[in-house]
């Protein structure tokens, strides 16, 4: 199973930004953007639909609606007007997003973990992961029926994509200084098992 659809690009000047497409178009805009030249980014999920009597594995976006493309600003044009681009986000002037943000997504695929989409949070304890295919990355960690999880997000689209951890590689960290985010505190008995990744401050 796919865990994204990439095109490799060659401009180190270059940043990336986020696309929201047409519904269910995300494959195909991404297809056609890489046939422009574009370095495209697509996460993606497996996750198992009932189809009449039998089950079938699909390979899904992880955020629906979104891909991200790495580009100069004079290609901005030729990316938005691709069959099935409804706008760049968050709109008439894209912002770009931290290089921190796609890195840890692109290792998240890496992993081969069992990885969700989740609802975007916020809040929560700051730890950082010792060791395995995640070590390094940094978030937010509760309790969720007994086990944890992983959370990666990506601050403008308002999305996070969830993956199971085992709570014995994680260390308190301190968190890092973004006062913009106005994270608090929740305690472990409040929130599900969470740990949620900050974007960094390189953009690009």
């Amino acid at each position: 199973m796919p865990t994204a659809i990439e095109n490799p690009g060659v401009n180190s000047d270059a940043c990336w930004y986020a696309l929201y497409t047409r519904h269910q178009h995300e494959k195909t805009v991404a297809g056609m953007l890489a046939g422009k030249g574009f370095e495209v980014f697509l996460p993606l999920y497996g996750a198992a639909h009932r189809w009449q009597d039998r089950l079938k594995r699909l390979s899904l976006p992880l955020f629906p609606g979104y891909l991200f493309l790495r580009l100069v600003p004079d290609r901005r044009i030729a990316a938005r007007v691709t069959p099935g681009v409804i706008h760049f986000v968050p709109g008439d002037r894209p912002v770009p997003i931290a290089e921190a943000e796609i890195a840890n997504l692109r290792q998240l695929g890496a992993s081969r973990a069992s990885v969700l989409p989740y609802p975007f949070l916020k809040a929560g304890d700051w730890v950082r992961v010792r060791s395995g295919p995640l070590e390094g990355l940094e978030g937010i960690l509760t309790r969720w029926k007994g086990g944890y999880r992983l959370v990666l997000s990506v601050e403008l689209l308002q999305q996070s994509a969830a993956v199971e951890i085992d709570a014995s590689i994680v260390e308190r960290a301190r968190r890092p200084q973004a006062g913009a985010h106005g994270a608090s505190h929740v305690s472990n008995e409040s929130r599900p098992a969470l740990i949620e990744r900050r974007a960094g401050n390189q953009l690009c």
